[in-house]
């Protein structure tokens, strides 16, 4: 564990979660190191945060471990890493603390939000989700054609899906899907679609943006998500961001959001002062160029914490 010696300013909990079972293809375990590596702590200590790293969850091995069922590949190892995480999460919301979450595959998104989501049930509140992402991971064991867990997280999050990860505190669901908004979405599996269509989650394809720009998108996406809630969960897969910007994710989809886009993103997110929790995922290193996607990880939490051009 390490603190900042700066502690004027709000305190934010780093937390690493390297876990790779829920992805297709290895590396992603390495991506918490890559970020750190990147001037994660003495860049958001330089923006009056005072930094307290909790270091990383425990994680079991892929040679290690069984995959067990092929519909959800290493599904009890997931849940006993999310569970972890998610009793870290809750501890540092309840503190005061802002939560910053390390991927690691996007299915530690289930552990960050659940911790924050019963952190704020404690208080008799809730929050909302924006989720940046090519993907919509919304598909269940019944119909993910890979098996692989890193597609389910947000069904899981609005009550679909396994219950070892549904029900983490013992409830669900941990979010209502019409404080849900996704953003970036170029790429869904036809038996995931009507899944998604039915959920009542919003969704913002590239063609919305496209359309529409950036900044309107964002605005109408904080509406939704900050909707009778008490702030917003940022949830940050970094193939959101197209593939020539951030080369180093295992699922990357050509015709994403641009450099300027996804760091326009992360300052309407701040300006909302909506937010409470964030999580980056899907950065790995193996595939990257010169760490160029942890750089970039680093430089859009920067925005999204408050980091300003003048």
């Amino acid at each position: 564990m390490t603190k900042s010696k700066q502690a004027a300013g709000p305190a934010v909990a780093i937390v690493g979660a390297p876990l790779d079972l829920g992805a297709g293809r290895r590396g992603v375990d390495m991506g918490p190191s890559a970020i750190r590596t990147a001037g994660l702590n003495a860049r958001l200590a330089a923006l009056g945060y005072a930094v307290d790293d909790l270091g990383n969850v425990g994680v079991e091995q892929q040679e290690s471990s069984k995959p067990g069922p092929a519909s959800a590949r290493f599904l009890p190892a997931i849940a006993a890493t999310c569970a972890d995480l998610a009793v870290r999460v809750a501890k540092a919301a309840g503190q005061g603390k802002i939560p910053l979450v390390l991927g690691g595959d996007h299915s530690i998104a289930v552990g960050t939000f659940s911790g924050m989501a019963e952190a704020w049930k404690k208080r008799g509140r809730r929050l909302g989700i924006i989720w940046v992402d090519a993907h919509t991971d919304m598909n269940t064991p019944g119909t993910s054609p890979s098996g692989n867990v890193h597609g389910m997280p947000l069904a899981c999050l609005v009550g679909t899906g396994p219950k070892a990860l549904t029900h983490l505190f013992g409830w669900a669901p941990k979010v209502s899907p019409g404080n849900v908004v996704l953003i970036g979405i170029r790429d869904v599996d036809l038996d995931e679609r009507p899944l998604v269509r039915r959920s009542g989650v919003r969704v913002f394809t590239m063609r919305d943006i496209d359309e529409r720009g950036m900044k309107a998108v964002m605005h109408e996406a904080l509406a939704v998500a900050g909707d009778g809630t008490d702030g917003i969960h940022l949830s940050l897969d970094m193939d959101g961001v197209d593939p020539r910007e951030a080369p180093g994710v295992g699922t990357p989809v050509r015709g994403g959001i641009s450099y300027r886009e996804a760091h326009l993103a992360m300052e309407i997110v701040c300006d909302s002062r909506l937010l409470k929790s964030m999580e980056v995922v899907e950065v790995n290193p193996i595939l990257d160029e010169a760490n160029r996607t942890a750089l970039l990880a680093v430089e859009l939490v920067m925005s999204a914490m408050g980091k300003r051009i003048l």
